[in-house]
């Protein structure tokens, strides 16, 4: 099981590096800025001056796609980072609750009422709202991915409180937040790092559709989406501009999705290894 985890997190690494090392590198020189147009060399074929050649606007391919990568994951992080703490806090809150009590319910209704909304349709509502932004992308992704991480922050909430020692913790005169902090936070924590490292998946997955539909972030900022988006009409005629953007998007999906899955295997084998 470790050495299958190790594979799996190393090869969820090699993926996540090939993108985001050299995306990295490029943002950080050029500032996250759109490459510079250069009309009279659209269309030109790799080079050593343009290793994946430019695009119809004459800019740089692989620059462009680096850092619209960079720009993705980065709203993804965010994202995730807000419906991450989000979520647990009104997940906790949740579990603490009696089944019946209003605030567990209320919590529960609006979480199953998120599910029943596509991300889509908040992100329209959003954009109308505040206009095309990452801020309203951001918003919308960390709002698609709130119900899901309330669900599993109560679920794996419930399992702990229904343990000896918690019992023991409340006869001790401990409240719920010192319980919540002390014994079941810890626990969970693991859990709620593999979740947060899967759905990094699926937060660039939402915001390559997003703003492939428009509404995501307006130009000139550098996204995958768009550049999908634009590049499209020219998948016969000059097929590298959409397979370019399109690999490098499956790359970052799949390395995500291997290290969260690698991740979860080597804690959960660690945790093996602790349990006589």
């Amino acid at each position: 099981m470790i050495e299958r985890s190790n594979r799996t997190l190393r090869a969820g690494s090699i993926l996540l590096g090939i993108v985001l090392l050299p995306a990295t590198v490029i943002t950080l020189f050029d500032g996250g800025h759109a490459p510079y147009i250069d009309v009279l060399h659209r269309y030109a074929p790799p080079s050593l001056l343009h290793p994946l050649g430019t695009d119809p606007f004459g800019r740089d391919l692989m620059v462009n796609v680096l850092t619209g990568a960079f720009n993705s994951v980065t709203i993804a992080a965010i994202s995730v980072c807000l419906a991450t703490i989000g979520g647990t806090a009104l997940g906790l809150i949740a579990a603490a609750r009696p089944a019946r009590a209003i605030m567990g319910i209320a919590i529960m209704g609006l979480a199953d009422l998120g599910l029943a909304f596509p991300p889509v349709l908040i992100a329209a509502l959003l954009v109308t709202a505040l206009g095309a932004s990452a801020t309203g992308e951001i918003l919308a992704i960390a709002l698609f991915g709130l119900p899901a991480q309330i669900r599993i922050t109560r679920q794996a909430a419930r399992s702990i409180l229904i343990q000896d020692y918690i019992a023991a913790s409340r006869l001790a005169g401990h409240g719920p937040v010192y319980i919540m902090r002390r014994h079941v936070l810890p626990n969970i924590l693991p859990l709620l790092t593999v979740q947060a490292t899967s759905s990094l998946a699926l937060a660039i997955l939402a915001d390559a559709g997003l703003s492939y539909l428009g509404l995501g972030a307006p130009p000139p900022r550098p996204d995958l989406g768009r550049a999908l988006a634009s590049y499209q009409i020219h998948i016969f005629d000059h097929p590298l501009l959409v397979a370019i953007p399109g690999v490098t998007i499956m790359l970052l999906v799949l390395g995500f999705n291997m290290f969260g899955d690698g991740l979860r295997d080597a804690l959960d084998a660690a945790h093996e290894e602790r349990t006589p």
